[in-house]
């Protein structure tokens, strides 16, 4: 492998990690982990470690799929590997 395909997985595999654990911070952290002290602070009526184990996780999960588009899109262009 050349020196470009070994940045362009560097980076690819660097946006991947970034992405998973913010995954893994909001799913369980977020959600399991730090439920019962997030309860104490209500969004909506309703309290924040639930809404996060139901609702929120689900939001930022569709706002990390765009943000890895982008990126992706970006880090392609970058090395020159894009689709026109």
């Amino acid at each position: 492998m050349d020196s470009n395909s070994q940045g362009y997985w560097k980076a690819t595999l660097g946006l991947l990690t970034r992405i998973l654990i913010i995954w893994f911070a909001v799913s369980f952290g977020a959600g399991i982990l730090f439920a019962d002290a997030l309860n104490g602070i209500k969004l909506g009526g309703y309290p924040l470690g639930f809404w996060f184990a139901q609702q929120g996780s689900i939001y930022i999960f569709i706002a990390l799929i765009f943000y890895y588009a982008k990126k992706m899109g970006d880090i392609d262009r970058q090395f020159d590997v894009h689709e026109d």
